[in-house]
């Protein structure tokens, strides 16, 4: 029997991890598989080791594991893996596969569009759009956003947009607050590249009121992506590349 299990990355914050339980119910009601099961990488249980074991005494023979992230970085390809792999070794005979993040694709930028389109702003030939994410040391990260940057740029033509992190890369958001404030954009639209609300989210919101003080520029802040149909769908076919014979599975399993 075909186990799905929903890797998500956990928050210390109760609302985030509320969230991403409350999307992952939807997307089972999506998948016909009796067996599925969510779980965190970490600040959060159940654990990937208990979801694992859990889908096992539900009977699964076969566990096709999910990472419930927007981009493909150490979490992906090594932090997730390495539990995998140990609980595999405690499972032999259960099949594992592993498969992608949501990654790069046309419907993520829809939903930034959309989550523009929300704040009932213009965005002009003197905006500016920054896309912010949570950043990492993999450089697939780097890539990844700044390639979705390109995409809604080519959505915005007139506008500009650039990529930015929170941590661990550059520019870094408090740099890209700067450079806003130097440009002659006037209003400066903010989209926070986050599945869920947390700690980031609340660090962003924190930047802005400092900046919006100075009363220099239209500071506007988008909502998080939060649940979305096209990102549901994004994780169904996912689930459906590693599930048939003969389809990706991922390498970092």
């Amino acid at each position: 029997m075909e186990a799905i299990l929903y890797i998500c990355h956990g928050s210390r914050v109760k609302e985030a991890s509320a969230q991403a339980i409350d999307f992952i119910h939807v997307c089972m009601e999506g998948q016909s598989n009796t067996i599925q099961e969510y779980c965190f990488l970490e600040l959060q249980s159940p654990t990937i080791e208990d979801a694992y074991d859990r889908c096992v005494q539900r009977g699964a023979t076969k566990i096709i594991a999910i990472p419930v992230l927007l981009l493909t970085a150490a979490h992906a390809k090594y932090d997730i893996p390495v539990i995998l792999c140990k609980m595999k070794k405690q499972y032999p005979e259960v099949e594992l596969k592993y498969g992608r993040p949501i990654g790069v694709s046309d419907k993520m930028v829809d939903i930034l569009v959309e989550r523009l389109k929300e704040t009932n702003e213009k965005v002009t030939e003197n905006s500016l759009v920054l896309l912010v994410g949570r950043g990492s040391s993999d450089p697939d990260v780097k890539r990844d956003l700044s390639q979705l940057a390109g995409l809604l740029k080519r959505r915005l033509p007139k506008s500009q947009v650039q990529d930015c992190y929170l941590t661990a890369a550059s520019p870094t958001f408090a740099e890209a607050l700067e450079m806003a404030e130097d440009s002659q954009s006037d209003r400066i639209f903010i989209i926070p590249y986050l599945l869920f609300t947390g700690i980031l989210m609340q660090s962003i919101q924190t930047a802005i009121k400092k900046i919006q003080k100075k009363g220099k520029q239209n500071f506007v802040l988008c909502r998080y992506l939060g649940y979305h149909p096209k990102i549901e769908k994004a994780l169904s076919e996912r689930i459906h590349e590693v599930s048939e014979e003969g389809a990706y599975v991922s390498n970092y399993s």
